[in-house]
């Protein structure tokens, strides 16, 4: 049986900015947003008087009322909300990262196994047009065999709020790595075609966070100072996987270089290298057919708007009663790499990942 988008009623638990960011596509797209959550009574009453709907302090009398939520909590809650959802067989659109710790993460993946309602994990960055082009010619074998992906999220100056949750391990689980390496991890499985992992070795560093003089121009939230912060501002890593197919990853909310968000997948056929938040791309090759020669091909698109692209995504799959993609599964694979190279770098050496 197909159910149209505008028949889901949907809430949002987590009322901030990622909450509100979700709110208006959801508006956009004609999805009933029916309700919100948060523990805070501000956010509360800000949303209640933005899209005059019904808000609440307690998440269970919020999922009386809906068909689907929306988690856009800090990383240490996502637990709980997405668990009862679970139990309750709602629909869950579950913003990254899974959790903020590898136990957390693995209940969440349990309790969505054993769920009648749809998940799906919020890795937007799979649905850039730029990422969907690049996937496209992957499966089509114009690349040939892909073997190598360089992964960089890097920022000049962009840690996110000092002082704020995400600089805090004990809520965020980590700091740049886990907020920023995600994406990177992720989209890098995805266009390998989700290998399985084998081993990990890695570096994460807070050079930047705790210093009392962190000069900057901006900042996503306020800047409370360096008490406090105890995560990682940048990471490096190196990730083998199955078939001798590999990963080197760099991510930064701070660093002494230009910003960075360059992808490189490389194959035997041809090479893509795009940039993430830019969307530019060029596939790379060579060829003997005539004279020796190399080719390089600029390939246009528009931008698209990912986080509507991944609701549409997440309504449709529960409209057409699809099964679920392996988003969930996908996102552990990912957890399970961050606190791998999280040891690595505790421990100094590398660490194997099983499954």
């Amino acid at each position: 049986m197909t159910t149209d988008r505008s028949d889901i009623r949907t809430g949002i638990v987590g009322l901030g900015n990622i909450g509100q960011y979700h709110a208006e596509r959801l508006v956009d797209l004609g999805v009933p947003l029916v309700g919100g959550m948060d523990v805070a009574a501000e956010a509360r009453s800000r949303f209640a008087r933005r899209y005059d709907i019904d808000v609440y302090e307690d998440h269970q009398e919020l999922y009386d009322t809906v068909d689907a939520i929306i988690v856009t909590t800090p990383n240490k809650y996502h637990e709980e909300y997405a668990v009862d959802a679970f139990e309750r067989d709602l629909h869950v659109l579950l913003e990254k990262p899974l959790a903020h710790s590898i136990e957390s993460a693995q209940r969440i993946a349990d309790g969505a196994a054993e769920s009648e309602g749809h998940c799906m994990v919020g890795f937007n960055n799979r649905f850039a047009n730029t990422v969907r082009i690049v996937r496209d010619r992957i499966d089509r074998g114009e690349l040939g065999e892909v073997t190598h992906v360089e992964a960089n999220y890097v920022r000049r100056r962009g840690i996110p709020g000092r002082g704020s949750w995400f600089t805090r391990r004990q809520i965020a689980g980590g700091g740049a790595l886990i907020d920023l390496g995600v994406h990177a991890i992720d989209l890098a499985l995805y266009l390998l075609g989700y290998p399985p992992v084998e081993e990990v070795n890695g570096v994460a560093r807070g050079e930047f966070g705790t210093s009392e003089e962190y000069a900057y121009l901006d900042m996503w939230g306020e800047d409370a100072g360096p008490a406090g912060f105890d995560v990682d501002d940048s990471a490096s890593a190196f990730i083998r996987c199955a078939d001798n197919r590999t990963i080197s990853l760099e991510v930064a909310w701070a660093t002494n270089r230009p910003a960075n968000h360059e992808f490189v997948v490389r194959g035997t056929e041809s090479a893509a290298r795009f940039d993430l938040l830019e969307g530019d791309l060029t596939v790379h090759s060579a060829s003997s057919d005539g004279p020796d020669h190399l080719e390089d091909t600029s390939i246009e698109t528009r931008q698209s708007d990912t986080h509507t692209e991944e609701q549409e995504a997440f309504f449709d799959r529960i409209g057409r009663d699809t099964p679920d993609d392996n988003s969930v599964k996908e996102a552990l694979a990912v957890q399970r790499i961050i606190d791998a190279i999280y040891r690595s770098s505790d421990e100094g050496h590398t660490i194997a990942v099983g499954e």
